[in-house]
């Protein structure tokens, strides 16, 4: 019999390798499933639930009537790279040095790669015997090369997956890689459901071994190039190209989510399964119009930008076990909510005293609460659109600063949400007391991006 080699673990496994005793420690009761579906540029106005009047979403529509639906859910960054980083750490991805999109061309390096150091929610949930898998667009390094780090380094046994954007049409298999190999085989069709059968095969094999499973499934819909098939394109023929594609990508990504519910369903599994859905950033484009089709609905600004319609997306959670009735969830709540509450619903602590930018989202569902816990912070850098570059959002005020010379922005998001008057001169107190605030938070991250936050592997 041929021995079998022991894992390749890497340095980032290792440091999580204390999580085994946590582990060990936590309830034992029945685990939720997790699944994380991302949109890829979809803005918060990008949905039928959110009165679109040409869009149709009928399953996140369903989705947002019979779960959770959060009305104020933000990302992490305007851009897409550090969103995906936060999701699967918690933390703002300036703390690790993920600070803009990564490159997007297909021999383009990437420019930023999620550290060997960070612990993420695959390897959160891996000593609890989850299988893990990733599926889609990563874009938080390369899958070889001096800038290598895939998902299988970042704690996902399974995995289908791109390093950067593709067309959202018959993607070059050359793109695609299946668990450390490149495809070789042909790819057609819609890529959404081209990502979709592989998730679902993942989830079923997971479902037949009777265990829990971590399925993050990151669409590259509506990412440019965006590309409908004609059945999709078929129901806007009356608009223009762009729009067809655009709003025909979407309802295509909608049809997976409906067909991911129902696998779920048919499965057994849908009641235990936590399933969060969300866009790593606002929609692409300087206005909206037939040639940019995508909405941030009444908000300010779009992708880039740190005004609302940059970093407010939709944001959707069904778990009907915990929630077995529909909710809405009024106050701020973002991406890097995802790992602290994946550890609360676990009963894990946190893996160790690094700062987490997110809260655990459980109580405030629960409780109704209007405010989170914690305020949010952003920052941002290279293209702008007009914000300045670094945010800090309270249930009420939200100051916008370059922390400089240049003038502060505060707005009331309760009375204000577009952002149309700035009252940093009508309350030079409250600009003041956010801006000190902010540029704490600013050089803890500094202290992070240093190394201060795992000493041991400087």
């Amino acid at each position: 019999m041929r021995a079998v080699a022991a894992p390749a673990w890497t340095r980032r496994q290792l440091l999580g390798g204390t999580l085994a005793s946590a582990a060990a420690a936590a309830k034992p009761e029945r685990r939720p499933n997790l699944v994380f579906l991302m949109a890829d540029d979809q803005g918060w106005g990008d949905v039928g639930y959110r009165g679109h009047q040409v869009l149709q979403t009928p399953h996140l529509d369903r989705l947002a009537t019979q779960g959770v639906r959060f009305d104020r859910f933000y990302a992490a960054s305007p851009v897409c790279s550090p969103t995906r980083g936060s999701c699967l750490t918690g933390r703002h991805p300036f703390r690790y040095g993920i600070y803009f999109a990564n490159a997007g061309g297909p021999r383009d390096p990437s420019e930023y790669t999620l550290p060997n150091a960070e612990i993420t929610i695959a390897e959160l949930v891996r000593p609890l015997g989850y299988r893990t898998g990733h599926f889609g667009k990563w874009h938080l390094g390369d899958f070889a090369g001096p800038r290598k780090s895939s998902p299988a380094d970042a704690g996902f046994s399974d995995w289908f997956s791109t390093v950067r954007k593709v067309p959202t049409v018959d993607p070059p298999a050359s793109e695609y890689w299946e668990n450390g190999r490149p495809v070789t085989r042909p790819l057609s069709g819609d890529d959404s459901r081209l990502i979709m059968d592989r998730a679902l095969a993942f989830i079923e094999s997971a479902v037949r071994a009777r265990r829990p499973f971590l399925s993050v499934i990151w669409f590259h819909t509506p990412h440019l190039p965006v590309l409908a098939t004609p059945e999709f394109r078929a129901r806007y023929r009356t608009r223009a190209a762009a729009e067809q594609h655009y709003w025909g990508a979407l309802t295509a990504l909608d049809a997976q989510v409906g067909r991911l519910r129902e696998a779920l369903r048919r499965w057994g599994v849908r009641r235990d399964t936590m399933l969060w859905y969300t866009s790593d950033n606002g929609p692409e484009g300087d206005a909206w119009g037939p040639a940019w089709p995508g909405s941030a609905g009444p908000w300010r600004g779009r992708k880039a930008s740190l005004f609302e319609g940059g970093i407010r997306v939709p944001g959707l959670l069904e778990w009907p076990a915990r929630f077995p009735q529909p909710r809405t969830v009024a106050a701020a709540c973002s991406t890097s909510d995802y790992f602290p509450t994946v550890c609360d619903a676990l009963g894990l602590p946190p893996p160790d005293a690094r700062p987490i930018d997110g809260v655990s989202l459980l109580p405030l569902i629960a409780s109704g609460a209007a405010a989170r816990p914690r305020p949010l912070a952003f920052e941002t850098t290279r293209l702008t659109r007009g914000s300045p570059r670094l945010a800090w959002i309270e249930d009420r005020w939200k100051l916008l600063s370059n922390l400089n010379e240049e003038e502060d922005l505060l707005f009331d998001l309760i009375q204000d949400p577009a952002e149309t008057r700035n009252l940093a001169a009508a309350y030079p107190e409250e600009s003041r007391r956010m801006r000190a605030l902010l540029a704490a938070w600013r050089e803890s991250c500094r202290r992070s991006a240093a190394g201060h936050d795992y000493p041991e592997t400087r």
